[in-house]
């Protein structure tokens, strides 16, 4: 799943999640905790793998659920501490539905339920190192042409569909909502 997507997703979970709980959209610190969140597991994993060669894969540690749930838990309970729920779950969503995405990504592309498993199960399941030693921004070149190529097949309505719709459901989403975080980033423009 590229970045948007996991934006898109979970903004969507945590703007439903907050109507249904607590009737009103999310605020724009919970909205800013979840864009930092949806992408953690990537801005860690893949440095560390394609950057500083510590892991094989860039699916390692922050795409463990091994970490990812006792950290979103401590998340939460410290956000509460400080009176900040709402930010805590947000982080929290955010970083699990990155976890989720990418399993039902692999999912969908039809590799079977062991191999979108294991992207989420460090270090009790790793995958073997790449067959190549590429630097990360030719990784980065790579899938980008790979996407890229994808989208001029056959199946580029699928692609699209998969890809951007829920980017285009999680915008118009947070349009309903009011656009949340924009007048927190026109306050610090101000500073």
């Amino acid at each position: 799943m590229w970045p948007w997507g996991h934006a898109a997703f979970g903004y969507v979970l945590v703007s439903l999640g907050s109507r249904l709980t607590r009737g009103r959209p999310p605020s724009g610190a919970a909205v800013f905790a979840l864009l930092v969140a949806t992408q953690l597991p990537d801005l860690v994993d893949k440095p560390l793998s394609w950057v500083f060669h510590l892991f094989p894969q860039g699916v390692s540690v922050a795409h463990s659920v091994f970490v990812a749930v006792p950290l979103g838990l401590l998340a939460v309970a410290a956000a509460a501490q400080l009176r900040r729920l709402e930010v805590g779950v947000a982080f929290t969503v955010g970083w699990w539905s990155h976890l989720l995405g990418d399993v039902a990504t692999a999912l969908l592309y039809g590799y079977g339920t062991e191999f979108a498993l294991m992207r989420v199960l460090w270090p009790v399941a790793t995958f073997p190192p790449y067959d190549d030693q590429q630097v990360a921004l030719e990784r980065v070149l790579e899938y980008l042409g790979e996407f890229l190529t994808a989208l001029s097949t056959t199946q580029q309505v699928g692609l699209l569909a998969v890809y951007f719709g829920p980017f285009f459901v999680a915008f118009v989403l947070w349009l309903v909502d009011g656009a949340p975080g924009v007048r927190k980033l026109r306050e610090l423009a101000d500073i």
